[in-house]
């Protein structure tokens, strides 16, 4: 731990953290600041490795390669990746929520908020009998934590229930609560995951309102969140991952913008959900990803111990020993940045400004006439001119093998681009 001056710059920065379990790279070299005061936003498809750099921050895993470091407001600086996890919450101070609300459903919301506060009251007890005897300081300590429970409650508009059992509230309403609770244990950085899950357009809009209230505190959020509008509307710094890289990062309307991100989330169409499987090879992987590992099969709690070099694939054994893989080429994200320069006499747009109908190719249906525009190509005369490497590459990109070939796309170009005055 260190000391300095810290009002401004970063509150945490991560750099080349890894994290493996086994064969599976679940998070692969990832680096990212969260600033100070800011709401910043860790989002990705499904078993993008969101919950496992949560997980890594906050001391639930250790990685296996990288750093954490969080520094407070006075300048204290911690390597969380060495801090015992219950230390972090203590010394670092940082608190999270989960995915699955944890609140203490037969105690009331008052209740709840006054447990997030047991160490400072146990402390004040002198960790005797005195809090029984509401002796020494423990009744000035007790009163603190009674309003400070208070405040909390009314940010999150629940003051009018604060002795109802939390169990009785609406799901909404239990969101916010869990928040206060956590915000009672007044942390600089709060790590909310996926706080909008399962909200109606009124409670998100509630908890967005909570959000800024606690932003204006000076309280540093980094949230992993579904809803776009929430991570649209709140978020000062968006870190977009996929397959436990890192595609994209910045504010929300430039990460909106970028055509990886588009790419590998927020573009894809329903319709593209089977072809987007059969990339990625087993929908097996993706759960796996995602899911909770179980620790006995983890790394171990040294944080110290390097990994080795991050493979350029995810992969893990299944129960028959069978290695099931995630190639590279399943990413959206790089997939998008290899179409620019595949192919030999691809065009931004088309010229003119009217493409061909590419459908009266046999073979060329709409689906793939929007993916070779996509790719680049929009005239018969392009496809006519493929050489064998274009043709392996929309293969590649379309999932084809081998059927150019055996439809013959470069012959029927050339016949339709001779009839349409393409042809030179």
């Amino acid at each position: 731990m260190n000391a300095h001056s810290a009002t401004t710059g970063p509150i945490l920065r991560v750099e080349h953290l890894s994290m493996k379990f086994g064969g599976l790279v679940a998070i692969g070299d990832l680096s990212f600041e969260a600033q100070r005061g800011e709401i910043t936003a860790l989002i990705g498809p499904n078993g993008a490795g969101k919950t496992t750099v949560f997980n890594c921050i906050t001391g639930f895993y250790k990685p296996s390669e990288g750093m954490i470091t969080l520094t407070t407001r006075a300048g204290s600086q911690f390597l969380l990746e060495r801090l015992p996890d219950f230390q972090i919450p203590a010394k670092a101070k940082v608190a999270r929520t989960f995915q699955n609300i944890r609140l203490f459903s037969g105690m009331t919301l008052l209740e709840n908020l006054l447990v997030a506060q047991h160490n400072r009251l146990m402390e004040a007890s002198g960790y005797t009998i005195l809090g029984l005897l509401g002796l020494g300081g423990y009744g000035k300590a007790s009163a603190q934590s009674i309003e400070l429970a208070k405040h909390w409650l009314d940010k999150a508009n629940l003051t009018d229930r604060a002795d109802d059992p939390a169990g009785d509230l609406p799901y909404g309403a239990q969101r916010r609560l869990e928040i206060a609770r956590a915000m009672c244990t007044e942390p600089e950085l709060l790590c909310l995951d996926e706080p909008a899950a399962g909200l109606n357009p009124r409670e998100s809009h509630a908890l967005n309102l909570m959000l800024n209230d606690i932003k204006s505190t000076g309280t540093s959020i980094l949230l992993i969140e579904h809803d776009m509008s929430v991570v649209m509307e709140i978020s000062d710094h968006v870190v977009v991952l996929e397959y436990g890289r890192k595609i994209s990062d910045g504010d929300p309307t430039s990460v909106k913008t970028d055509p990886r991100v588009i790419a590998a989330y927020l573009g894809v169409d329903d319709t593209e959900v089977t072809d987007a499987l059969t990339e990625v090879g087993d929908e097996q992987v993706i759960e796996k990803l995602d899911a909770e590992p179980d620790r006995a099969h983890g790394p171990s709690d040294s944080a110290s111990m390097m990994a080795g070099p991050v493979s350029d694939t995810v992969n893990h054994s299944d129960t028959e020993g069978e290695m099931i893989k995630v190639s590279r080429g399943a990413s959206k994200a790089e997939q998008y940045e290899r179409r620019a320069a595949a192919l030999s006499n691809s065009l931004d747009t088309p010229r003119g400004g009217q493409p061909d109908k590419l459908t009266l190719i046999k073979g060329i249906g709409p689906v793939n006439e929007r993916k070779l525009h996509e790719h680049g190509i929009f005239h018969f005369e392009q496809i006519a001119a493929w050489t064998e490497a274009d043709v392996r590459e929309v293969e590649t990109y379309l999932d084809f093998d081998g059927r150019i070939a055996r439809e013959d796309w470069i012959g029927q170009a050339r016949s339709l681009a001779q009839k349409t005055g393409g042809a030179e």
